[in-house]
């Protein structure tokens, strides 16, 4: 697959099967079967006479890439300055499905204890402080569907599991337009999370500040949101008066 990308990339015109089949060293059957998966789920497009050409799924990939890519880039002098200003790990994390995937993390290297918000760990968004935030923004009836299409595992004792519980978190979480994990996806780590909205309103990520629970205190709320609106800010968002 790889092979036959690269291939077509160095094509600016729909390229024919032979010629794909001779630059990649493939028999054209099997260039065919490839580039026929390939067509089914967007990667390649089938032109007149048998040709192929890049696909409009790699443009979603790649713009996809680009936004969270720049997303971080915006996202790291906040994060920075929020990491002086408390000593704490900040991390930076991103929806993926019914999962938060944390993309950027300070370390606060000051505790041994463990934090599991590393770049690239995944935790069940009704468990995370910064999932929480997307559960807001989905709705009530989504929120619902959420809670039966998951069951709402645990991952501690402290873990929501219950659609009554969640729902009365979120409400809070939308009163105060900041979202907490006391000790729900690990023991001993707690969390402050505060929404970054890109230039068209949409919540794109979360940025939260976790910590020890012998360090944690909720009166840093208002920093961790004033990082998430700096970010948001250099993202293009204006907040709209309320009206």
């Amino acid at each position: 697959m790889m092979k036959l990308l690269d291939v077509l990339a160095q094509h600016p015109d729909p390229a024919a099967l032979k010629q794909i089949a001779q630059e990649t060293g493939l028999h054209p059957s099997t260039a065919h079967r490839i580039l026929s998966a390939m067509a089914q789920s967007g990667f390649v497009e089938r032109g007149e006479g048998g040709t192929y050409r890049l696909g409009i799924r790699l443009l979603e990939l790649g713009s996809l890439v680009k936004s969270r890519i720049s997303l971080r880039e915006t996202a790291m002098p906040a994060m920075l300055k929020l990491h002086a200003a408390t000593g704490e790990s900040v991390n930076l994390g991103i929806r993926a499905g019914d999962e938060i995937v944390y993309v950027e993390r300070t370390s606060s290297g000051r505790s041994a204890v463990r934090v599991v918000h590393i770049v690239g760990a995944r935790a069940p968004l009704h468990t995370t402080a910064t999932g929480k935030l997307f559960l807001v923004e989905d709705g009530s009836e989504r929120v619902r569907e959420y809670a039966r299409r998951t069951g709402l595992p645990g991952s501690t004792p402290a873990s929501i599991t219950e659609i009554g519980m969640l729902e009365k978190e979120l409400d809070k979480v939308r009163r105060h337009g900041v979202a907490f994990d006391l000790e729900e996806v690990e023991i001993g780590v707690r969390c402050i999370a505060a929404g970054v909205r890109d230039d068209s309103g949409e919540l794109i990520a979360g940025l939260s500040v976790s910590t020890p629970s012998e360090r944690f205190s909720p009166d840093r709320a208002p920093l961790v949101r004033e990082a998430a609106d700096e970010i948001s800010r250099a993202l293009g968002y204006v907040k709209r008066p309320a009206r």
